[in-house]
């Protein structure tokens, strides 16, 4: 057996605890799996058909902790939200600018993403509401989205830090917003942007780096007018025509890339290894981890390439590397800002010395991920430096040492990291809690097991 597993264990500051220890795998990885679906285009079907005029179909919904709050949420703004027995969700909207007040606090629980796509919505809408979350997502910073959005004229009131819980008295006649991102951010373009669909006339935001362009794509496949302009520089100029109308819309979610990057880099490190991923989404704003595997020697191949409600999706097939160091540059950062823990744990098994330019993004996620990627690696031996932005790891050359405690911080990302980790480590590798990784990844080990890796039950 992989992996030894406590009960569960509550506490008072922290309802549910389920620590774990992975030691090294002595078998390869192999068959064909299908990761859930994505998270960033399922919390954006929910919202977008709950605002939409009919009944939208939502066939592979990502059904983790942080989608069905999204849902709960829609449900509590009005929108009728159903599934079937067959995994089908139905969602029957209530139009544009007809979101009902709710009658109770909105608890995002850990997904940031949620609660700042969210808040544009509340501030262009004249009805008042509450936001909280759970201990990690209260800690989160929303001033980045507070401060663009009270132009609509929307009022705020937060905890010091503008953090949440998270009051807003929506704006009845918003202003169409006009904004410059000061670092990329998906979550920021995203909650302006879904600010202007309520505004009469043009909301604009520029973007010093493409970042995801989920929320564009699906706003066009719902009926709005969404334009993009390069600008000489790199970036984007996003337009967005407000009160469109927007029509019901049948949405397929690919699997997530985000979620396939942890089995992707599992089957790169465990020797002979060779698995096929169905279905994942390619959107080339969202694969520069696959770009960077590549460049570190990854047998990775994609096949079966088609599009689906406007996202490309395709096959993968991974087999175990040899992979050397890579430097990558900080314009790559927002096409892979989630899979900077999973690729540390893959820098760390390479090698030579990889260096991450531009990480700062990774300060506000979940946790502070850029320290909590440092510590992950440093209490299993492996040697790192942060220089500025950058985080510099220095390979084992497939001798990652091991034998520490990884303390997640209510991070699913850095617990999936640390699990891979443990996967391929000399000694064993102890987490502190998992419990929360089915808020992204529902069915990670099961899946896993799919493959041999022999976890207990979970």
């Amino acid at each position: 057996m992989n992996m030894s597993m406590t009960q569960p264990v509550s506490s008072p500051s922290h309802p549910v605890v389920r620590s774990l220890r992975v030691c090294r795998l002595g078998t390869a990885l192999t068959g064909t799996v299908a990761v859930p679906g994505d998270k960033s285009i399922s919390h954006r079907a929910l919202m977008f058909s709950a605002l939409a005029e009919g009944e939208t179909r939502i066939v592979g919904l990502l059904e983790g902790e942080d989608v069905l709050r999204t849902a709960q949420a829609m449900r509590a703004l009005g929108a009728r939200i159903t599934r079937e027995n067959d995994g089908r969700w139905h969602v029957h909207g209530c139009g544009l600018g007809a979101l009902h007040e709710p009658a109770d606090v909105l608890d995002m629980g850990n997904s940031g993403t949620a609660a700042r796509l969210l808040s544009g919505l509340l501030a262009s809408h004249g009805i008042m509401s509450v936001m909280t979350g759970d201990a990690s997502l209260r800690r989160r910073p929303m001033k980045r989205v507070m401060d663009p959005l009270a132009a609509t004229g929307a009022t705020f009131l937060a905890r010091e830090g503008g953090r949440l819980p998270l009051a807003i008295k929506g704006s009845a006649t918003p202003a169409p917003l006009t904004y410059r991102l000061p670092v990329a951010s998906a979550q920021v373009k995203s909650a302006v942007l879904l600010a202007g669909l309520n505004a009469q006339g043009q909301t604009q935001v520029e973007e010093p780096v493409p970042t995801r362009d989920h929320t564009e794509n699906m706003l066009r496949h719902f009926g709005a007018h969404v334009t993009v302009e390069e600008t000489p520089e790199g970036g984007r100029i996003v337009r967005l025509e407000g009160k469109p109308r927007l029509i019901a819309r049948d949405v397929t979610v690919p699997g997530d890339p985000s979620s396939a990057a942890f089995v992707l880099v599992a089957a790169l490190l465990v020797p002979g290894s060779d698995v096929i991923m169905t279905n994942v989404g390619l959107n080339p704003l969202r694969t520069g981890l696959f770009t960077t595997l590549r460049e570190m020697g990854a047998r990775l191949d994609v096949t079966n390439e088609r599009t689906e409600g406007g996202e490309p999706v395709g096959d993968l097939r991974v087999q175990a590397s040899s992979l050397q160091a890579v430097d990558v540059p900080a314009d790559r950062a927002a096409s892979m800002i989630d899979e900077y823990p999973i690729l540390a744990v893959a820098a760390a098994y390479a090698t030579g010395i990889s260096r991450f330019r531009g990480v700062e993004e990774l300060r506000v996620k979940e946790s502070d991920r850029l320290a909590s990627t440092v510590a992950l690696l440093e209490k299993n031996g492996v040697r790192t430096k942060v220089d500025g932005n950058d985080l510099i790891i220095y390979g084992t050359q497939g001798a990652i040492p091991g034998g520490g405690v990884v303390e997640t911080h209510m991070d699913h990302r850095l617990a999936m990291s640390a699990s891979v980790l443990g996967l391929v480590a000399e000694n064993p590798v102890d987490i502190d809690d998992t419990v929360f990784i089915d808020t992204s990844f529902p069915g990670y080990f099961a899946l896993f097991n799919n493959l041999g890796a022999g976890f207990a039950a979970a």
